[in-house]
């Protein structure tokens, strides 16, 4: 669990540091990069923790240098944690071969067919791994946690969070795949990943874990799922599926347990996600029970 320090500059009065470690789950070198605020930077106070996961074709670079979230967050003494997408530097062409599945592709899934069975394990790296590794390396309180990502990342947010729910304090998401077994992305990847036995998908498909907990009375009705969709997506119909989401919720009489916005005009990218960054953290920051410094 030792962490290797690759770069670190000050930001917003405290400190965005990248750093690298061997991981156990996926068998390679990771990556993520991490916001602390000026109060666990400079005096090692524990803070509350959001997850940030990027999506198809991401590092961990993405979500931190163009969200601007660190702003927000440093007001509230929030940590912000940016994991790579998936593994890297595997020893099979497969992995590098195209931009849809293997590098930058990890889906937040636990792969069970060849070759990516051996590496690509990110749902345990990000629930599992990487959380043990910040709690016994940063000033970071895992126990006072919740969850954000944008496209596969926000399918990752939703599905890591469905089947961790004690886990989290509150999650959210940007453009999201919702319907991971309907969605393009997800009907070329999931069997490569998963095999051909479509029963296997539902377990990483957001919609399909809705319906299940709470076909179950197992989802959580203290907590409001934030989900905002630009209209002018170029993704949304054939791999986003917000309106299968908005069925359920509406057919399930679910409204009060999530805010789910449609912003006019915006499209899949980080300007979108820039401009609603702050209400995100904000969102998170009440779930977490933080209130801003003036």
């Amino acid at each position: 669990m030792t962490l290797t320090l690759v770069s670190q500059s000050k930001h917003f009065g405290g400190l965005l540091t990248k750093y690298t470690h061997v991981s156990a789950v996926n068998q390679c070198t990771m990556t993520f990069n991490v916001f602390l605020p000026k109060t666990a930077a400079e005096h090692q106070t524990k803070v509350p923790v959001l997850y940030c996961l990027g999506g198809l074709t991401s590092t961990e670079d993405n979500f931190a240098q163009k969200a601007g979230a660190a702003s927000r967050a440093a007001q509230y003494g929030l940590a912000l944690v940016f994991p790579d997408t998936s593994p890297r530097g595997v020893d099979f062409a497969e992995a590098g071969a195209r931009e849809d599945i293997g590098y930058s592709a990890g889906f937040y899934l636990n792969a069970t067919q060849a070759p990516w069975n051996k590496n690509w394990k990110m749902y345990d790296y990000i629930s599992k791994e990487l959380p043990q590794v910040l709690s016994a390396n940063l000033p970071i309180d895992i126990s006072r946690s919740s969850i954000t990502g944008h496209s596969m990342g926000g399918h990752g947010a939703l599905t890591i969070f469905l089947k961790n729910q004690t886990a989290y304090k509150s999650v959210s998401a940007f453009a999201p795949i919702l319907h991971m077994t309907k969605a393009n992305w997800g009907r070329f990847a999931l069997p490569k990943y998963l095999g051909d036995d479509e029963s296997t998908w539902k377990e990483y498909d957001s919609i399909e874990l809705f319906k299940l907990h709470h076909a179950q009375k197992t989802l959580r009705t203290d907590i409001n799922v934030l989900i905002d969709q630009g209209t002018g997506d170029k993704f949304l119909k054939d791999n986003l599926h917000t309106e299968d989401l908005i069925e359920f919720v509406k057919k399930e009489g679910l409204e009060n347990q999530f805010t789910i916005r449609y912003q006019d005009g915006y499209d899949h990218g980080y300007f979108f996600i820039s401009t609603f960054a702050n209400d995100h953290v904000d969102h998170h920051a009440k779930a977490l029970g933080l209130t801003l410094s003036h």
